[in-house]
């Protein structure tokens, strides 16, 4: 990923290792936290990113998230969320 601009399904993803995902009490909600603050996660992005575990690839995690919500078309919004979350440096590729 770091030498194209968008995320293919054949990536695997892996959160930066300056951000860390955990559920936050406080917040009613999952959040990325890294030294300067926090990013407060829609559940949905949340889902995404409790996916993103180094081994997965892009495909592979839109497919469990398909067999989690049957008859959701995600393909589409899961390319959306991690480019974006590429763009922001949430994520990165996991070196093969």
């Amino acid at each position: 990923m770091t030498a194209r601009a968008t995320v293919v399904e054949e990536d695997v993803p892996v959160i930066a290792p300056q951000f860390r995902l955990q559920w936050e009490p406080t917040q009613g909600a999952h959040v990325l936290l890294y030294p300067e603050g926090m990013v407060k996660l829609s559940d949905t992005a949340a889902e995404i990113l409790k996916r993103v575990d180094g081994a997965a690839t892009v495909g592979q995690i839109i497919s469990m998230l398909e067999q989690a919500y049957p008859g959701a078309e995600l393909r589409a919004d899961v390319l959306e969320f991690l480019n974006a979350a590429f763009e922001k440096g949430w994520v990165r590729a996991q070196d093969r």
